[in-house]
């Protein structure tokens, strides 16, 4: 199938605002931009579709371009939840920073910061130049202002939707976009910027929307909702990714390997009809999470969680990160052993705990206090003595 029709079975796109933009698509090399606002130092989960996207776009020839809103930041977007707090320059600096990093590694797009051409306007060209162009009743009528007087909307705000403007009208004067994709919130930021072209230029551009992404309860995922996955490895590790992915529920996971892998649609295909016919096997759901985490943090990330995953599942833990314990004599009893790794203060305590069935070594359950450490209990030179469910330490034979 063609690039169109492949985002329309995947399900990312909503909105369009002219048929023109299949053969655009299909036929044509765009260059299109989408944006996002640097008020955190990393992007989540929510945004990923968005570099999917992008990677796709790519991949057929077409020129992605990502904006990163450092002066959009400075004034911030109506949300419908309240106005949002400021940020310094400094903080949205730093953001951007990070942000631009980690777009540059995953997609290698290129990223432009509209602070570069909106920071010499003053405030009376703004106002005769872009303000002139709408009427507050074309304001009110878009739906995040609406949604967003009910709280209080402030004039800062409100000139959001003339700041996106000005971004697509500059892009399309001097970068050549001709199209700017957004999650469907931001239809009305679109149509402003097109709007603004049409009247100053006598042109014709175009935008494309495509569905927010949703957890299984219909609650859109990201950072104003305080569910946000993030990219950022320091703030969200990759084992944890992979872990939130692969609980994704059967209702969704297919949605999830359409709007975020790159795997073919026969490969998704291959595993909807494996989630129908043996849904405990979770095959959809670890390939989700084993592509997403591979095209983020790299394949090596991907297999370590992977295979982290798996002992946990069949250990009830994972030796990644587990404390460590050197030994460097045997034939000493398990006993001895509990009061030399300091596990229990005195050999009568390690009796009690040993046959009431709180040790395991390697995963089996001992109950014999007298029970001789040999280096034939040792895998590779270590095993795990495990306190419980929750205390487990790597015990490392030192000859």
């Amino acid at each position: 199938m063609k690039l169109y029709e492949e985002l329309k079975w995947r399900g990312l796109i909503q909105d369009v605002s002219s048929p023109k933009i299949e053969e655009m698509i299909n036929d044509g090399k765009v260059t299109f931009y989408w944006g996002t606002d640097p008020t955190a130092d990393s992007l989540h989960i929510g945004h990923y579709t968005n570099l999917v996207l992008a990677r796709n776009f790519k991949k057929h020839g077409h020129n992605p371009i990502l904006l990163v809103g450092g002066a959009t930041a400075l004034i911030g977007d109506p949300r419908g939840k309240g106005e949002r707090p400021l940020l310094s320059r400094d903080e949205i600096k730093y953001n951007f920073d990070k942000i631009a990093a980690q777009v540059n590694r995953i997609t290698g797009c290129e990223i432009v910061n509209n602070y570069d051409w909106t920071k010499e306007i003053d405030v009376i060209s703004f106002l005769r130049d872009y303000g002139k162009h709408f009427t507050i009743n074309y304001m009110l009528d878009k739906d995040k202002v609406r949604r967003q007087l009910e709280f209080g909307l402030s004039y800062t705000e409100f000139s959001y939707m003339l700041l996106q403007a000005l971004d697509f009208k500059y892009l399309y004067e001097n970068r050549g976009v001709t199209l700017q994709i957004a999650g469907s919130d931001q239809w009305g930021n679109i149509t402003s910027g097109i709007e603004l072209i049409r009247r100053t230029l006598g042109e014709e551009a175009y935008g494309m929307t495509m569905p927010l992404v949703l957890d299984e309860n219909g609650n859109k995922i990201g950072k104003s909702e305080g569910n946000a996955v993030w990219l950022d490895k320091d703030k969200f590790s990759p084992y944890k990714m992979y872990q939130y992915l692969i609980n994704t529920a059967d209702s969704v996971v297919i949605d999830y390997l359409k709007k975020m892998t790159l795997l073919t649609p026969e490969e998704i295909m291959d595993l909807e009809r494996k989630l129908n016919e043996k849904p405990e096997l979770r095959e959809a759901q670890k390939a989700l999470a084993f592509e997403v985490v591979k095209d983020i943090h790299g394949e090596e990330e991907a297999i370590l969680a992977q295979k982290t995953s798996e002992e946990v599942f069949t250990k009830g833990y994972s030796e990644e990160g587990m404390p460590e314990f050197d030994l460097d004599e045997l034939n000493l009893n398990l006993m001895e052993l509990l009061v030399k790794m300091q596990i229990v203060p005195s050999k009568s305590e390690a009796r009690r705990l040993i046959t009431g069935n709180g040790i395991s070594i390697n995963n089996e359950k001992q109950t014999n206090p007298e029970l001789l450490i040999t280096e034939e209990l040792f895998d590779s030179g270590k095993l795990i003595i495990s306190k419980g469910k929750k205390t487990h330490i790597k015990v490392n034979l030192v000859k």
